[in-house]
């Protein structure tokens, strides 16, 4: 399963990995030749498109994902074209319902609520993502439950290759925030195309007939919502307060403070290449485990799925914190001064990956533990809102990228303890404390390094990623953060992945070698 799992991932890594270093190399163009006000109203105009989105889907693209994965794992595969028929037509429903709503209230938001009437016609320009965007959230879907992760990316590079070379040519030609939003909204819907056409004929086309004579499809539906709609109000939750924290900082925060803010998300995207993956492969893989028939292997895949997550994830994301000035002054020199600090408090979450909480919410809903998931995510709305009013008026931009991020704890560990509690299944603490650690000694001493270097921001970028990937490497083994078990197992996971498997297999004989080495002078001094 494992092996499975890192190959999807990989094809998903790929395609996240070219899509996102074209749309980073189009979003730094962007960043030299926007301003920061004109940066600030491109990021404040896509904000009701993303709020409506948010009752849009109600749960039916993930779960087409799941009855895919499932039908497809129990061989019921007549029923396919059903839920891939029903689960489309119900997203262009509701995505042109909705759209026709944005388009309605798109000057009223910009001017009453927002005080930025100049953002009206942006608004209206990004209402039409809303079907784009619905239909390509369903196929992808689609894609995820075939495990045909090859399309997914395919589709993610066409939407980042356009929107990369797209919007920074039209702001460089003059069109500023309006040229953002053109390049945005064209390459949604040339994306949403280009799926459709890709599930056509590499999936549906090739689906057995459905053997049914039962033209009803309103079965299939409830199927889909059964799932769906308390896992759609747990998104909707969780979508509110974040959307909700985006107007409070669309009203209250100044415009050029927003364009740091918006500067720095686009670097968080880079750890994207880990969280996206993992996140979306682990959904299936959970998706086919039965805990009432093989309870030991579902405890065995999340523990190792929180430790192998960590081992890549927590290193990447304080790498990138103590990195965060050398990387953002490299490309931007001194524009942008408030961005690295906002950057390094964006990715703060991504640590908690130490206690699984990218792991944890796919194992319920691949259960179809739905409803918990909706009760968690309550909580996190209720404990969320408060303080948005505490934390955005004192503190600006921080008070809305920490409010979130504290809000979500308290469900977090509801969920681990809900899981360990219903199927004993629990994140191997030990491991996650040593891979913190390790992780810790290397950021530590990396910012310590850097301090001491009085050099133009690129040598000290380079520096610092040789010094904390040096540190972390050699720490790794001696703390106890990997074994040579754990090197077995990654192995395993990427040897079906050709020429990566190969350049994987350079740190891990690095890592085998400082492994013996202790074990041996350990042995040695006994």
């Amino acid at each position: 399963m494992a092996k499975t799992s890192a190959s999807g991932s990989f094809h998903l890594f790929i395609g996240k990995t070219l899509s996102t270093v074209v749309l980073a190399v189009g979003t730094i163009i962007l960043g030299m030749f926007i301003s920061d006000t004109e940066y600030g109203l491109y990021t404040i105009a896509l904000i009701p498109a993303a709020t409506l989105l948010l009752f849009q889907d109600w749960g039916v693209s993930t779960a087409m994902a799941k009855h895919c994965a499932q039908y497809r794992g129990t061989n019921n595969e007549g029923d396919l074209r059903k839920i891939i028929k029903v689960g489309l037509t119900f997203e262009i429903a509701t995505a042109v319902v909705l759209t026709v709503i944005s388009l309605l209230t798109a000057n009223l938001i910009a001017s009453t609520i927002f005080g930025k009437p100049e953002a009206a016609f942006l608004i209206t320009l990004v209402s039409i993502t809303i079907l784009s965007a619905s239909l390509l959230m369903g196929t992808q879907s689609i894609f995820i439950g075939f495990e045909q992760m090859k399309l997914n990316s395919f589709t993610i590079i066409c939407s980042a290759t356009l929107q990369g070379v797209l919007s920074p040519l039209l702001v460089y030609l003059g069109y500023g925030a309006l040229g953002a939003i053109l390049g945005y909204t064209f390459s949604s819907v040339v994306a949403c195309i280009f799926a459709i056409t890709l599930l056509y004929f590499a999936i549906f086309k090739k689906l057995p007939p459905n053997t049914s004579t039962n033209l009803n499809k309103s079965p299939t539906l409830k199927l889909l919502l059964r799932y769906g709609v308390p896992l759609a109000i747990a998104t909707i939750i969780v979508g509110i307060l974040v959307q909700f924290y985006s107007f409070m900082m669309a009203s209250l925060v100044d415009v050029t403070l927003i364009g740091n803010y918006r500067i720095a998300s686009n670097f968080a995207t880079l750890l994207a290449f880990f969280t996206f993956p993992i996140s979306t492969v682990l959904f299936p893989a959970f998706s086919k485990l039965d805990p009432r028939k093989d309870p030991q292997t579902l405890k065995t895949v999340f523990s190792s799925s929180v430790k192998y997550t960590s081992l890549f994830l927590v290193p990447a994301t304080m790498a990138l914190m103590v990195l965060s000035e050398p990387i953002i002054g490299t490309i931007y020199g001194d524009k942008w001064l408030n961005a690295p600090l906002f950057l390094a408090f964006y990715v703060i979450n991504n640590l908690f990956a130490v206690f699984g909480n990218l792991s944890v919410h796919s194992l319920q809903q691949g259960l179809g533990e739905t409803k918990m998931v909706m009760k968690q995510n309550l909580l996190t709305l209720i404990v969320g809102v408060p303080l948005a009013f505490l934390l955005i008026p004192t503190f600006g931009i921080l008070g809305v990228i920490l409010g979130p991020y504290l809000a979500g704890k308290p469900s977090l560990f509801w969920a681990l303890y809900w899981t360990w509690k219903h199927y004993k299944a629990k994140v191997d603490f030990k491991s996650s404390t040593r891979i913190f650690i390790t992780s810790a000694i290397a950021a530590i001493t990396t910012y310590l390094s850097l301090n001491l270097l009085a050099t133009a921001e690129w040598i000290r970028l380079v520096i610092g990623g040789i010094i904390f990937l040096g540190i972390y490497l050699f720490a790794a083994p001696m703390i106890g953060a990997v074994n040579q078990t754990d090197i077995n197992n990654l192995r395993t996971m990427f040897s079906g992945l050709g020429i990566i498997s190969k350049l994987m297999n350079i740190p891990f004989v690095m890592l085998e070698k400082i492994i013996k080495t202790f074990h041996d002078s350990n042995t040695s001094s006994e």
